[in-house]
């Protein structure tokens, strides 16, 4: 259960988006799962049956939050949000709101198997379905975050246009 932690806590924060509530989900998780152990089966991976408590336990969550106010145009968080000043962190920030905008399906399956580095079938284990299922949702996820994040790969990979017209400037003769 402790190797299973800084997972659980990095699968927690990719969901609900806020440290203090992913790591109560984390808290929660493992308190069920000891209070459940016997239920546990031998020889199945430990970090799969957690993962499927603090997913459960998160929708448990969303479903009770859907009756309290929601500050769904993000007037409220952005009165309280400080601003990054860099680059990367707006692009992070920018990734995150993306992110967001997935369906929690997809949302899900792209942090199982990308972030956490859960394999396609571990990923359909925890979520409850078939390995083509969590492949297409995988493969919708990525679409859909490049279509959000306005991806151009021959624009958006390697340095920034800052960085070209630094480096084009400044070219050795």
């Amino acid at each position: 259960m402790l190797d299973a932690i800084p997972h659980l806590r990095a699968f927690a924060i990719s969901l609900s988006g806020d440290v203090t509530y992913a790591d109560d989900l984390v808290q929660t998780a493992l308190l069920r799962g000891l209070e459940n152990i016997d239920k546990f089966q031998p020889g199945t991976s430990m970090q799969a049956w957690l993962f499927t408590i603090l997913r459960n336990q998160f929708y448990t969550d969303m479903r009770r939050r859907r009756r309290e106010v929601q500050d769904s145009d993000g007037v409220m968080a952005a009165n309280l949000a400080i601003l990054p000043e860099q680059g990367a962190h707006l692009d992070y920030s920018d990734m995150l709101a993306a992110l967001a905008q997935l369906s929690v399906e997809h949302r899900e399956a792209l942090l199982l198997v990308g972030a956490e580095g859960v394999s396609y079938e571990e990923a359909a284990q925890i979520c409850g379905v078939n390995i083509g299922t969590i492949k297409s949702r995988i493969n919708r996820a990525r679409t859909r975050l490049a279509e959000l994040l306005d991806f151009v790969p021959d624009e958006d990979l390697g340095p920034d246009r800052l960085v070209k017209a630094t480096l084009f400037t400044h070219a050795p003769m």
